[in-house]
């Protein structure tokens, strides 16, 4: 039986992956610095609002003032949704965090979200130096997080010189998606792409394609 997908609201990435991402799949969009992993998720959650389908943001390094600022830009108004109840962008100190699951879970009861995103695992090696726990950490909350039934985003920083889709080499094994993000500077010339590097259960396309950022978000470009 055919799946039905979540759609990301970026134009031209549903198609590349039979319709969309699995629903109650775990994703890690993972990217360079300034490669657009965060207008990524904010996009996914926008589209998600539209289709009447609520959403959570936490985020450990950005205010909710400096998202919705960003995101206004592209004319998605957050606060309208968040007024009615039905969207939450927090900010949490990484720092202050006693039960990082605990926090996520009661973010999504209060809104019964859908959709939710996490930004940036970086969170769990901040306390935890053993690459074992990390991965142990983050598997427990990813399995706690698909027993809300929501599609979870998660964003991870590529380092320069990594080989690897994470800063610290685990958040690909946890995942059921990785997607990847790319910003190459040139000769003056900037270079964005994208690449579903994998997911589970879908028979997506390979490759890097390129990747546009216009005035209503994100738009992967056709080959």
């Amino acid at each position: 039986m055919p799946i039905t997908r979540i759609k990301t609201g970026i134009p031209g990435l549903d198609e590349l992956m039979e319709g969309g991402l699995i629903p109650g799949s775990a994703v890690l969009v993972a990217g360079h610095t300034g490669a657009g992993k965060t207008l990524f998720c904010m996009q996914f959650l926008w589209s998600g609002l539209q289709k009447g389908e609520p959403g959570v943001y936490i985020s450990f390094e950005q205010t909710p003032e400096e998202l919705k600022d960003d995101a206004i830009i592209f004319g998605w108004n957050f606060d309208a949704y968040e007024r009615k109840g039905m969207c939450k962008i927090a900010f949490y100190n990484p720092f202050e965090i006693a039960d990082v699951n605990k926090i996520i879970t009661d973010e999504i009861a209060k809104v019964k979200a859908k959709r939710v995103v996490i930004d940036s695992t970086s969170i769990f090696a901040m306390y935890l130096n053993d690459e074992l726990k990390v991965r142990e950490k983050l598997y427990k909350l990813v399995q706690k997080l698909k027993q809300t039934g929501c599609t979870i985003l998660m964003t991870s920083e590529i380092l320069e010189e990594s080989k690897g889709f994470s800063r610290y080499g685990v958040e690909e094994f946890v995942a059921d998606a990785v997607i990847a993000l790319y910003y190459a500077g040139l000769g003056g010339e900037e270079y964005n792409s994208i690449e579903i590097r994998k997911m589970r259960r879908t028979k997506h396309a390979r490759g890097y394609f390129p990747l546009e950022f216009t005035p209503e978000g994100l738009k992967v470009i056709k080959k």
